[in-house]
């Protein structure tokens, strides 16, 4: 079994749990998530929220 932080909140703006997970390749693993929902024809949610630039 893997084990992996997984960071749960409360979000007062979308009234719903929010999860993180503090990967490196976060960007990769949310890219396969979106492949893997539209090929299941599962919706995919449009991106929001706050983006963060590193330098």
């Amino acid at each position: 079994m893997y084990k992996y932080e997984i960071i749960l909140y409360w979000s007062e703006d979308d009234q719903a749990y929010v999860a993180e997970a503090p990967l490196k390749n976060s960007q990769d693993a949310i890219g396969l998530w979106i492949d893997t929902a539209k090929a299941h024809g599962d919706p995919v949610p449009e991106p929001k929220g706050r983006r963060l630039i590193f330098a």
